[in-house]
């Protein structure tokens, strides 16, 4: 059975994908409302900025076609309007350079001093065969609740997982 058409991962593939989600404010938005829809006024809470400067980014990611409207409401004699992200996730075309976009995105977030000993990267190199390789990524996505989903899931911690054959020469073993 096929997943609904909004949790399908969206290819992000055009210039304009990559412009909208290349400015920290609306990947910071984007991030939120992966979480459930939002007004104009609670991303406005969740960014610190003016409603109107979070609504010319939310148009940007509308023109763009990663954010819809999900709900329209009356409210005082005003329309109120909330946004929901198209797809529950992205994929990344490699043609437009998608893993460097991801890592650049990743670093973006990482950047910001943080006092929190919890802040750890490393880099390691793996020996799988590919049927190990693809249990990894399968337990690694098995693990990544939604934060729509029931229960305290603690803070948002960013994971930065590229799984790639690295080009490291295999040493032949010792001989005795």
């Amino acid at each position: 059975m096929e997943p609904p058409e909004d949790e399908q991962p969206m290819t992000l593939d055009s210039p304009a994908h990559f412009k909208a989600l290349g400015h920290p404010v609306r990947h910071k938005m984007v991030n939120a409302l992966r979480q459930r829809p939002a007004t104009l006024r609670q991303l406005s809470e969740v960014t610190g900025l003016a409603k109107g400067t979070v609504s010319h980014h939310v148009q940007v990611l509308r023109q763009a076609g990663l954010v819809r409207v999900a709900e329209t409401r009356q409210v005082r004699g005003g329309t109120e309007q909330s946004f929901a992200l198209v797809s529950r996730g992205f994929r990344l075309s490699e043609e437009q350079g998608g893993g460097r976009f991801l890592v650049e995105a990743a670093l973006a977030e990482m950047l910001p001093e943080q006092d929190d000993a919890t802040t750890h990267t490393r880099l390691d190199h793996l020996w799988l065969t590919p049927a190990q390789a693809r249990a990894l990524v399968e337990s690694v996505e098995s693990r990544a609740p939604h934060p729509d989903q029931d229960g305290d899931h603690g803070e948002a911690y960013g994971l930065l997982v590229s799984l790639y054959r690295a080009d490291i020469p295999r040493l032949a073993p010792e001989q005795s």
